[in-house]
């Protein structure tokens, strides 16, 4: 953590990504962009493959039950968060890379900072294996009993009121501020220093988006569908002045649709699909 005095000021923090040309920013962007599209290929075709596997609760009783390794669930884990998340983080990427370029530091720490991001999210990716695991363990020939649904429809209701807690509100800040986040944070420690302020970022952005991400135990992990509403929301709250006012709209929409599938339990096999 930087010194008060030692932190940079907003006309330096201005200055430093007023120096970077535009070319600079297309390429940081497109090659953010790119890994993402080649990471949301990924996911399609995995998707694909597993579409008559059992993903989330919503699947129990219609799919077959599946039975996947840690390494090949923690690999799609991985790559499903670099297609939803990377997209997310362009902003702080850049001011980042402002900074170190100010201070003549190479790109390797801006790529330092990347890494840490991510392995905050794949490490996280243990929760949702051992969820799946819970999952392929249910008696599929049971179909799909009552409890199911109410589990379910309580996940919905939890992500959706999460939407409206000091703690997402404070998560989501710092996600939609990266020259504050530069400003109070050393990127000047080289590239540990750099994976060290990475990590903590990718903290922040899992306090804000962990809740949408753990609906997809509802309706599938793999769920297409789902998964692009959650990146189109995750990008707009954390890109968009009002973005705030965005996660509450998706918060009511989750808290509604919980207590529809509490109602009527057949309504989660259709939100599945």
């Amino acid at each position: 953590m930087l010194e008060a005095h030692d932190a940079p000021g907003k006309d330096t923090l201005h200055s430093a990504f007023d120096a970077l040309s535009w070319r600079v920013y297309l390429a940081v962007v497109v090659a953010l962009l790119a890994v993402s599209l080649l990471a949301w290929q990924s996911t399609i075709d995995e998707s694909i493959s597993m579409r008559g596997m059992v993903m989330g609760l919503g699947q129990i009783g219609r799919l077959a039950q599946g039975d996947m390794g840690a390494v090949v669930f923690l690999g799609m884990w991985v790559t499903m968060m670099v297609a939803m998340m990377l997209p997310t983080i362009a902003p702080i990427v850049l001011a980042h890379l402002a900074v170190t370029r100010q201070r003549q530091r190479g790109v390797h720490t801006t790529l330092a900072f990347i890494v840490g991001y991510l392995l905050v999210w794949s490490a996280i990716g243990l929760v949702p294996f051992l969820a799946y695991k819970a999952i392929a363990r249910i008696d599929g020939d049971a179909g799909q009993p009552a409890w199911l649904a109410m589990l379910a429809g309580a996940i919905l209701i939890v992500a959706g009121a999460y939407q409206f807690t000091r703690w997402k509100r404070v998560c989501l800040d710092h996600c939609q501020s990266p020259l504050a986040f530069v400003a109070t944070h050393d990127f000047g420690g080289g590239a540990i220093g750099a994976l060290r302020a990475g990590a903590l970022h990718g903290t922040f952005c899992l306090g804000c988006c962990w809740a949408l991400t753990a609906v997809l135990l509802a309706v599938g992990l793999m769920n297409l569908v789902w998964m692009v509403g959650i990146f189109a929301i995750f990008v707009v709250e954390k890109t968009w002045r009002h973005g705030l006012v965005v996660a509450k709209i998706a918060g009511i929409v989750l808290i509604a649709l919980g207590l529809a599938v509490m109602a009527r339990p057949e309504l989660l096999a259709t939100i599945s699909v």
